[in-house]
């Protein structure tokens, strides 16, 4: 009897104690660390992190100068009343004139990149001329020759010397000096006037646009400038009149 006894109570005893829960593969989330925001993206691994070597940028700095366009203002219109009443006006817009580094690399050579819009307006009953534009380079100090003082010396040298393929044709140990200095002769600077472009018309306006030409300028060791011009001639059967713009000069 005490036998059986102990039997249920056994079992009474192991049923309470059913399959132990399975632990938690991850462990609960630290109370102290906030939630990520949903409405924050998630930072992309394809982009690398900001180097800490790097300053970052200043937003109080200026922004960086904005690149050289050569941008020149245009001069007053040339006006012109002529003597039958009728009005000349010959004016420009839109103008630039950009240094560029010249092809020959050489320091006595100026090049410019220069464009803009001259336009050429009569009014009264004679209709017809012309509209040219160019540009006036002025020089300052002109390199006018170049020339070498000293003198040239030439060693003995042996004749019979046998060139290969291998080796230029020459005169075996013959060997050259020059001694001396260059002497360069600057004369006083001049004005170069360059035509681009000439035009005719019928009727009582014209226009010209320039883009993107290039004028040179060689043989100046000086300073040198730059300025536009346009001429109008107003043609009649027994008359011709004429006026002339000259835009702002830029100094190089």
């Amino acid at each position: 009897m005490l036998h059986r006894f102990a039997t249920v109570a056994a079992v009474c005893i192991l049923i309470p104690m059913g399959p132990a829960p399975l632990a938690r593969a991850e462990p609960p989330a630290d109370p102290a660390v906030a939630p990520a925001d949903p409405a924050v993206a998630p930072a992309d691994p394809a982009v690398a992190p900001a180097d800490p070597a790097v300053a970052p940028a200043d937003p109080a700095a200026p922004p960086p100068p904005l690149p050289d366009t050569g941008a020149v203002a245009s001069e007053v219109p040339g006006i012109a009343k002529t003597p039958d009443g009728r009005t000349l006006i010959v004016s420009a817009k839109d103008e630039y004139q950009l240094p560029v580094a010249p092809l020959t690399t050489s320091l006595s050579s100026r090049d410019w990149v220069v464009g803009g819009t001259f336009m050429g307006n009569t009014t009264g009953s004679v209709a017809g001329g012309t509209l040219e534009a160019g540009y006036q380079i002025g020089c300052g100090v002109e390199m006018d020759k170049v020339k070498l003082n000293g003198q040239l010396t030439v060693n003995p040298f042996t004749l019979g010397y046998t060139p290969t393929a291998a080796t230029p044709l020459g005169f075996g140990n013959a060997t050259a000096g020059i001694n001396g200095q260059f002497e360069v002769e600057p004369r006083p600077g001049t004005i170069t006037n360059v035509t681009v472009d000439k035009k005719s018309f019928k009727a009582t306006s014209a226009r010209i646009t320039l883009k993107d030409i290039h004028v040179k300028i060689d043989n100046c060791v000086g300073a040198s400038s730059l300025r536009s011009y346009a001429v109008l001639t107003s043609s009649g059967t027994d008359a011709d009149d004429i006026v002339a713009y000259y835009g702002v000069a830029k100094v190089f």
